[in-house]
């Protein structure tokens, strides 16, 4: 009679449960590696092809407002995850890793039902076995992933195993493990996301030749310049032509777009497609070796100027948006799990996060943000000297997936966190910005640096500094900069983790 009784409650459980789940979206959110905002034909480029990108911005909802959290990679991916700032917890810049102590959108959906998986680069920590912080102790069922970035014929480590090679072009291998994850999941009967980091296009390039083939006819002028990268021969720097960089590079973002358009094509085979929720963005505004042929903003990747952080932002969800519209409200890599608790009605972790909803956007609802974004590339380098105590041992940051360029001098991604000093009125200082939904501040150096003013409206390339001219606007957003700072620096002293 009892395991009657059991077997029926579990029964009456499972029934509830799929229920509920079946009415929730799933999710794909994917993500190209270095790859910044004038890098896609639908904004205008002159050579790029991105067939897919620019119909997914035709019919879906365009993002022209959208930013990384941070210039760099590794604490942009911390923010993608948790829906904070990355120096909330230590990941500083590439070769930080995250805290194992932070709630990412894997876990919170999963324990609402979903599956969950990521595939391509994580570089937030080791991919091996036993690592705290890869991405199964993120919260992710599966995973197929890399330390750091690759290139054709990608190295990567199945659920924490031994690195294995995966034949073919890197972007369309990740998409290949992803629809694989997709099809068994739909198996079960499960709502599922799908975390898709790709590995392109950051450098060292390279391309099939019938990408490589599309860019034969770049200007020769690029043939004139020369940029500084990384050779995929010997992993070290070289002195190459800009133009026979560039070919190779737009192949891999034209391979990137074509992998992208497999994807919605076999969810539409599968019938996942008008209830699956993909969204687009980069990681980081484009780095130096694009030779800045064509930008309208101001710097690159590692800064925290337009160019630095602005990044293509598209999300397309055929079953709620039916049109195409371009929203230019500020939106944040950060934004990207409460928007997705908002959707699956999961309720937020109890801690600050920076990242606000942008799930009204989808019905034209959303026409100005809530709550200004900031920017902060930390001074690391007080930590690091002070002899702070580090947050995992070193054979638990030690990389094992091959890399083809040397860090470190070694062909491997190592990594680190530390346990952060008490705070002094220097950690306050190093380059930031505060940006609301007209102007944005701009900070370098100490604490007590002069601050920038810029009217993003109007001035989008940061040309004409109006701090003499709006020494009210200045010292508000200065009060709330500093403010923010505060409570970033408290979460860095581990304030908002349970204690023991």
């Amino acid at each position: 009679m009892n395991n009657l009784i059991l077997f029926c409650c579990a029964w009456i459980f499972l029934c509830t449960f799929f229920t509920e789940a079946k009415g929730r979206p799933n999710f794909i959110l994917l993500m190209g590696d270095d790859h910044g905002w004038a890098e896609t034909g639908y904004n205008g480029h002159p050579h790029l092809k991105t067939p897919i990108l620019d119909e997914m911005a035709k019919t879906g909802l365009r993002l022209d407002n959208f930013y990384a959290a941070h210039p760099t990679c590794s604490p942009t991916r911390g923010s993608f995850l948790t829906g904070r700032h990355p120096n909330r917890f230590g990941t500083f810049s590439p070769g930080f890793s995250i805290r194992s102590k932070e709630i990412t959108m894997a876990h919170l959906l999963a324990k609402a039902g979903y599956r969950c998986g990521h595939f391509g680069k994580w570089h937030l920590g080791p991919v091996k076995k036993g690592s705290p912080t890869n991405p199964r102790a993120m919260g992710f069922h599966e995973y197929v992933s890399h330390d750091n970035f690759y290139e054709m014929d990608p190295p990567l480590s199945r659920n924490g195993g031994p690195p294995e090679i995966l034949k073919g072009e890197g972007s369309e291998v990740t998409i290949g493990e992803t629809l694989r994850f997709i099809e068994e999941t739909a198996k079960k009967n499960q709502p599922f996301l799908a975390v898709v980091w790709f590995g392109s296009p950051h450098e060292p390039y390279s391309g099939l030749p019938k990408d490589l083939s599309l860019y034969d006819d770049l200007p020769a002028e690029y043939a004139k310049r020369k940029v500084r990268l990384t050779s995929n021969k010997t992993g070290r720097q070289v002195s190459r032509s800009l133009r026979d960089v560039l070919r190779e590079r737009y192949a891999e973002i034209t391979a990137m777009d074509r992998a992208i358009g497999h994807l919605r094509d076999q969810l539409k085979k599968m019938s996942l497609r008008d209830d699956t929720v993909i969204w687009y963005c980069g990681d980081n505004g484009s780095p130096p070796s694009y030779g800045r042929v064509v930008t309208p903003f101001r710097a690159q990747k590692g800064s925290i100027h337009e160019g630095g952080t602005r990044v293509p932002g598209l999300i397309e969800w055929p079953a709620k948006v039916k049109k195409g519209r371009i929203s230019k409200v500020n939106g944040v890599t950060s934004d990207m799990l409460p928007t997705l608790c908002d959707w699956a009605g999961i309720e937020l972790p109890k801690r600050p996060l920076d990242g606000i909803s942008l799930a009204a956007l989808l019905h034209g609802k959303m026409k100005t943000r809530s709550k200004p974004i900031g920017f902060w590339g930390f001074n690391s380098g007080r930590a690091s000297r002070s002899g702070a105590k580090p947050y995992f041992t070193a054979e638990q940051q030690r990389g094992t997936t091959p890399l083809v360029k040397y860090m470190a001098d070694i062909l491997t991604r190592n990594f680190r966190n530390y346990h952060q000093p008490p705070i002094e009125e220097a950690d306050y200082g190093g380059s930031r910005a505060w940006l609301d939904n007209q102007y944005k501040l701009v900070v370098h150096g100490s604490s007590d640096a002069k601050p920038e003013l810029y009217d993003l409206r109007t001035d989008p390339a940061e040309k004409t500094n109006l701090a003499s001219k709006q020494p009210k606007v200045v010292a508000l957003m200065n009060r709330q900069l500093r403010d923010w700072q505060s409570s970033v620096l408290k979460s860095l002293r581990e304030h908002d983790y349970p204690k023991k």
